[in-house]
């Protein structure tokens, strides 16, 4: 996952994000809730780590906000408020989840995980660009109707992309996705996958452009 930890305690901030890091999930960190709302519409982030006493404006101002532009991301509540009127409006105010400092780190991430199982079961667990479509529940892709066959590595490559239409995704990120148990891939092999599925997506309306210096993009389709 894309996680946005909003948060200005260095100390929790850092143990946050280093926990996700670890747990394989790609981490962005802000101490403000300003730029929150412009950075959840403009970059795609599965899930927000959303601290209720910033130094900019309050945390509910923030979630109130995401919840008023109809932002469909998950949002885990952490915060020293513990009373429980403070619980139940973080709730009102659009809150999928609420945990009190201090937390345990690994509670932190079962509870991140449980989130965004439930959000992706509420969206039917489907990833669509054009005549692309990925099920992820079933690991399944079509291209036309057609079924896709795409190795595990492919199926990576691409679900990287296809969250990020018209985005460009480094390839630092794809290795990041693609690695297990610490084992880092060369940026040849990455390139070897997207050659590979620019081979299966040939003619069908749906490219992945080279970003010279940066990465890879995905186009949306007509």
């Amino acid at each position: 996952m894309r996680v946005l930890v909003v948060e200005d305690d260095p100390t929790i901030a850092g143990a946050v994000t280093e926990a996700l890091r670890l747990a394989g999930h790609e981490v962005d960190h802000t101490e403000r809730g300003g730029p929150v709302v412009r950075s959840v519409e403009k970059d795609h982030y599965d899930l927000a780590i959303l601290d209720l006493g910033l130094p900019d404006m309050d945390g509910l101002v923030v979630l109130r906000e995401l919840r008023a532009m109809k932002l469909p991301i998950p949002v885990l509540v952490i915060t020293a408020r513990d009373a429980i009127e403070d619980r139940v409006r973080g709730l009102e105010e659009g809150a999928d989840d609420y945990m009190i400092k201090p937390f345990a780190l690994p509670e932190m991430l079962a509870r991140v995980n449980a989130l965004h199982r439930r959000w992706l079961s509420t969206r039917g667990d489907r990833l669509v660009n054009g005549a692309l479509i990925l099920e992820l529940a079933s690991r399944r892709a079509t291209l036309s109707g057609e079924s896709l066959e795409l190795p595990t590595r492919e199926w990576q490559v691409l679900e990287c992309l296809i969250r990020r239409v018209e985005k460009v995704v480094s390839k630092e990120e794809i290795n990041t996705a693609l690695s297990q148990d610490g084992e880092a891939l060369s940026d040849n092999a990455v390139e070897v996958y997207v050659s590979r599925l620019r081979a299966k997506l040939e003619h069908s309306g749906i490219e992945i452009r080279t970003v010279r210096g940066f990465g890879y993009m995905l186009e949306a389709a007509d």
